[in-house]
């Protein structure tokens, strides 16, 4: 019988009809374009469909075609599998249940209730938090549960810090990153569950997906069977046939089983190598670095494997491996604000906190002729704010701005010299149909692009059933992270044609210029982030402060800190997590110890504070699209990333 839909611009595919079973080999020709409809009439035609397709998918632990009359449905948003190639209706699929039994969920549930055990054994503290990221909202939250005061100042009218998300002109959401939540987040699970949000979590379907650059337009992915770790992974690796040779993934374990013999001591001892050098040390072939390693660098943290620790790559492998549902991933069912900040601002407000937006802090103040203690808070505008303890939640070369002088001699603050943030880019592509698209993550392979994924398929709130939006993380962007070129300093315009080359080298059947039925680009984002998380080059870990300081009654969170997990999302909470334990087991009297700093880190003359100086994010450590002020203040205040 007649299919009644193709993919559009694609020719000669092996077709599969979405509402029934018949496979044919087709010549496919383009679809005639319909009349763009509005934002409002899109999501009324999507919501017309989507009950059919619930009810057709009820009960259903795996994606399923559908298996009615082809002329029975409309037509759902258009799927493909890539381990089979197979058409199918997205899916979202129940929070994996192996999460709650691993060993880091239950250490992270413990020190949940070990906070909120704490409610009621010290007189109640007022706290105030600098920075309302995900670190400083975390902290608030759990030095609400423990039974204190938290007031958490935010520069922006935003919440999120490197999570912020907001509305353009036409409604559509611009986000500052592409986030994408872990089974392996024990601390950001738990948190979801004691906000009662696990239901906004939309987990995929068990694999790891790659572009194949030498056959353009097609994917390749690792499965994981639903076996217990580390069968599960084995069996992913060993069952990919388009990666990595036989030989080539024999030569692959070898080097890994130091990791699983002697564990998290091993993994530390590797921050002084980078990537390429472990590989190439432990004769693993060049192609798991170009096929793996590669796309998994630029993934952590922004960077290419010649300029990222080992430490980072290692970290990850050994979640991976050694939690069943470790890999598996989720996306938010919507804008990070409202679905992930709002609910932990209420958390907060509710047990008699405050989350204040546009607080900018100008200075730290100190007791007089004391360094060891904070005796209160000037903001702009000249109001003085006054609290019991303080805590910075604030990215890395942020604080370094406000560190008072008397501090700055210090060798615990002065070893914050050694790290700085990573650039990076993310880019929103709103094209005018529907493209192949893949209800996942996805690795691009690409030496310009990280990770992408079509928000438009993947997300709710951003669902179109009828155009795509891709959101691609666009690094490395500078000569820290590997990159000859500054992309930072770079247009929008110039960025967004780089982008479109690649993808055009990526998808040729689909997107370009010389494609009469191509794709076409409607609308394009383009959002910087000129310092992000930390640059994890080899050496910075022994450089991540504590969470407890020198400083009496001030604490620090951020994922820069010092924890076990990376500058991630997970890694945000955790600090902030740890930082509201310093505060809480300080009131009834248990001090902290202050990590060691380095024995080559000597103290210096005091340097006064730099300070901050503007308004846009990126005085803040934000993302922004980039215009003539963000400009001219980034200019001002760190010349350096816009320097060729």
């Amino acid at each position: 019988m007649d299919l009644p839909w193709q993919w559009p611009g694609t020719l000669g595919l092996q077709s599969q009809c979405p509402t029934c079973t018949n496979v044919r080999r087709v010549l496919v020709h383009p679809e005639p374009r319909e009349p763009e409809r509005s934002r409002k009439e899109r999501r009324a035609s999507a919501l017309s469909v989507g009950p059919v397709v619930a009810m057709t998918l009820a009960g259903s632990r795996r994606s399923r075609k559908l298996r009615s009359s082809c002329t029975a449905l409309a037509s759902p948003t258009r799927t493909v599998n890539p381990g089979t190639g197979e058409w199918v209706v997205p899916e979202d699929f129940p929070k994996p249940k192996g999460i709650e039994e691993t060993a880091n969920y239950v250490e992270a549930k413990a020190l949940s209730e070990k906070l909120k055990a704490l409610n009621g054994q010290a007189k109640a503290k007022t706290v105030v938090v600098i920075g309302g990221g995900l670190s400083g909202l975390a902290c608030g939250k759990y030095l609400s549960d423990a039974g204190h005061k938290a007031v958490v100042l935010e520069a922006r009218d935003v919440l999120g810090g490197k999570v912020s998300a907001w509305q353009d002109e036409d409604g559509d959401w611009i986000e500052t990153g592409l986030h994408i939540f872990f089974g392996a987040y024990p601390n950001m699970m738990n948190l979801f569950s004691e906000l009662e949000i696990e239901d906004r979590l939309q987990w995929k379907r068990h694999q790891m997906t790659f572009a194949m650059q030498e056959l353009p337009g097609e994917f390749t992915t690792f499965e994981f069977p639903g076996w217990p770790a580390p069968l599960n992974m084995a069996a992913a690796i060993l069952l990919n046939q388009r990666m990595l040779s036989p030989v080539e993934k024999l030569q692959t374990g070898p080097p890994l089983l130091p990791m699983l013999i002697e564990g998290q001591s091993f993994i530390d001892a590797q921050d002084e190598s980078s990537v390429t050098e472990f590989c190439r040390k432990y004769g693993m072939p060049e192609r798991i670095i170009e096929e793996v390693f590669i796309p998994m660098a630029k993934a952590l943290d922004f960077i290419d494997p010649d300029k990222l620790s080992m430490t980072v790559v290692l970290t990850a492998m050994n979640r991976f491996i050694n939690e069943t549902d470790g890999s598996q991933t989720a996306f938010l069912d919507g804008n990070q604000p409202d679905r992930l900040c709002k609910p932990m601002k209420e958390h907060i407000e509710a047990r008699g906190g405050e989350v204040r937006l546009g607080a900018i802090v100008e200075e730290i103040v100190l007791e007089t002729n004391e360094t060891t203690a904070v005796r209160h808070l000037r903001l702009r505008g000249g109001e003085i704010l006054q609290a019991d303890e303080y805590v910075s939640a604030l990215p890395v070369d942020v604080f370094k701005r406000l560190i008072p002088a008397a501090w700055s001699t210090m060798p615990f603050f002065r070893q914050l010299d050694n790290l700085e943030g990573i650039p990076v880019i993310n880019i929103h592509l709103w094209f005018d149909r529907k493209l192949k698209n893949i209800d996942a993550l996805c690795f691009s392979r690409s030496p310009l692009l990280s990770v992408y994924a079509d928000m438009s398929t993947c997300c709710k709130e951003y669902h179109d059933s009828e155009r795509s939006m891709l959101e691609l993380v666009f690094a490395p962007c500078a000569a820290i992270a590997g990159s000859s070129v500054n992309w930072i300093a770079k247009s929008d315009e110039e960025i967004v044609e780089a982008t479109m080359k690649e993808l055009e080298r990526l998808f040729p059947t689909e997107i370009g210029e010389n494609l009469p039925d191509g794709a076409r680009l409607r609308k394009s984002r383009v959002v910087k982030v000129p310092r992000s998380v930390y640059a994890a080059v080899p050496g910075r870990n022994k450089f991540r402060p504590s969470q407890a300081t020198p400083i009496s009654n001030f604490t620090l969170a951020g994922d820069w800190t010092s924890q076990k997990f990376l500058g991630s999302m997970e890694g945000a909470v955790l600090a902030g997590k740890l930082a509201a334990q310093v505060v809480a087991e300080g009131a009834i009297g248990k001090a902290h110890q202050v990590k060691t700093v380095p024995d080559f880190i000597q103290e210096e003359p005091a340097k006064a504070p730099v300070g901050l100086h503007g308004s846009t994010a990126v005085v803040f450590g934000g993302g922004a699209e980039l215009k003539e002020q963000h400009l001219e203040e980034l200019q001002k205040q760190d010349p350096a990333a816009l320097q060729d």
